[in-house]
């Protein structure tokens, strides 16, 4: 007990110093250049990038989660596909001109922010995170998982070193190795603190929200994926079984139960047997129920990120070493069906319906179950079957014809790169974007006088006596800024106030 007490106290100073030391470096960095921003973030990018293989070992060694060279795939889609996604995004000083309406606006940092990573996606959470901060001339304390706090560590020590070689201040980028629950709510309560980027867990999530500071956090997924009459179906089995066994589905995104339509189930079942996908039976499904998942219906930790034959052996089961996922047959969504849940490891639910306004209704029950607002996965050619799941079904993002895992990450689709998916007001979010660099920056907007204020605004109120005089404004204003070079004149003044030029 004196050994934990001593512990929470070291975290909790940790979190201290650290936030203190992020804001004197970020009030330092507020002067960079835009290019001087970019040569930093684009060296911590490469750096992340080509240590991708080394930290994805280090994450499934310290966790016991998922596969080896599958978190190598994630770090470099966080590295290399964020970088490109952001390396254009102008984050200093003026970055738009609007002539039309005239309106300048401006990037403006938030400031200092905590990053609450996960132990299912440790060190490409950090990469992502740090790289988005920065970008926007944040600094970045990361509060990492405390079973993946060497491996988020170590991300965040190569990505810092790589900045720091090139000007980044001391500082800016950091992560605690003290880790515990009150060091972690010490950072997130911290006055030197401006906001909470939190990925993890509902109880962690819901604990970013609830400091009183702005916060960015995701909740569950629970995503269906149907599987239309008009799919690829080939190409659907393919899709969905690789998308199930990546990095043994701890990515939220990742497809939990098929929902088939009743003309191709048996064909889909077929193909998805082909690509390694196991059926359990009834007995076997019971055990895997009660492995996977507590009384309460919380998912077991001991349970996330393994492959098929780690489960079997804790289920007491057997299945083949050909299986890359396990598939049960459900036909109910609720507490007395614990496989309709999310469930972060290699298996996979299985419904089959007639016609895609029955499988409609029933990826409504299983998203409603667990996974407002997050994602779903939808195989179809016809496009009003499409349209129609993006019309009614509550997610904010469906991949079509691809993978769960990695289209909604923006990994095989053009939806924003990201390893932050927020749910919206549907899953308690107060965003329903994949966030980046976009969500870590305020903009700040200098707006002229277009149109003057009606007559009836400049009556006095009763009582008060006109003093004399002309209550007419003056007219000079709008001519002032009326020719594009006049606007020109006072952009360069602004830069100049600010040190830009």
């Amino acid at each position: 007990m004196i050994d934990n007490y001593d512990l929470d106290l070291r975290s909790m100073q940790e979190a201290r110093r650290l936030a203190i030391a992020a804001r004197e470096a970020q009030r330092e960095f507020f002067h960079a250049s835009q290019a001087e921003v970019d040569r930093i973030v684009e060296a911590m990018a490469e750096a992340a990038f080509e240590n991708a293989e080394y930290l994805g070992k280090l994450a499934h060694e310290e966790t016991g989660f998922g596969v080896p060279l599958h978190k190598k795939v994630k770090n470099e889609f966080a590295a290399r596909k964020v970088w490109e996604s952001i390396k254009d995004i102008k984050t200093v000083g003026l970055i738009r001109e609007d002539r039309a309406n005239k309106i300048l606006e401006f990037a403006w940092p938030v400031g200092v922010i905590a990053g609450l990573t996960p132990s299912t996606n440790p060190t490409s959470t950090v990469i992502f995170k740090v790289l988005i901060a920065v970008k926007a001339r944040n600094a970045i304390v990361i509060a990492p998982h405390p079973s993946a706090k060497e491996s988020s560590f170590e991300a965040m020590r190569i990505m810092a070193q790589a900045g720091e070689a090139l000007g980044m201040p001391h500082g800016l980028v950091s992560c605690m190795s003290n880790v515990t629950l009150p060091g972690t709510q010490e950072l997130m309560r911290h006055w030197a603190v401006d906001m909470i980027l939190a990925t993890g867990g509902s109880g962690m999530v819901k604990a970013a929200h609830s400091v009183g500071k702005p916060a960015i956090g995701v909740g569950p997924g629970n995503a269906p994926v149907w599987v239309d009459r008009s799919a690829d179906v080939k190409k659907a089995a393919w899709d969905i079984v690789n998308s199930k066994a990546f990095d043994c589905s701890v990515i939220c995104a990742t497809e939990q139960s098929v929902i088939a339509d009743k003309p191709i189930a048996a064909e889909l079942k077929a193909e998805m047997e082909k690509n390694g996908a196991y059926w359990v039976d009834e007995t076997q499904k019971k055990a895997l129920a009660r492995v996977l998942f507590k009384p309460n219906g919380v998912i077991d930790a001991r349970s996330v990120g393994k492959t098929p034959q780690q489960l079997a052996k804790m289920a007491g089961i057997q299945v083949p070493p050909w299986a890359r996922i396990l598939v049960a047959n459900l036909d109910r969504v609720g507490p007395e069906e614990p496989l309709s849940r999310e469930k972060l490891t290699t298996v996979l639910g299985f419904y089959v319906e007639d016609g895609w306004h029955a499988g409609c209704e029933r990826a409504i029950q299983l998203i409603k179950f667990g996974g407002e607002g997050h994602s779903m996965v939808v195989h179809a050619r016809d496009e009003e079957v499409i349209q129609a799941f993006g019309e009614e079904k509550p997610v904010f993002r469906l991949s079509i014809n691809t993978w769960g895992t990695l289209g909604a990450i923006g990994g095989t689709t053009n939806l924003t790169p990201s390893m932050t998916l927020a749910p919206g007001g549907l899953g308690g979010a107060v965003l329903a974007d994949n966030i980046s660099v976009k969500h870590l920056m305020n903009i700040k907007r200098v707006a002229y006088e277009t149109t003057p204020p009606p007559p009836e605004a400049t009556t006095l109120a009763p009582g008060v006596q006109p003093r004399g005089g002309s209550m007419s404004p003056a007219t000079t204003t709008n001519a002032s800024i009326s020719n594009p070079s006049d606007i020109e004149a006072i952009v360069r003044r602004v830069l100049q106030e600010l040190g830009k030029i």
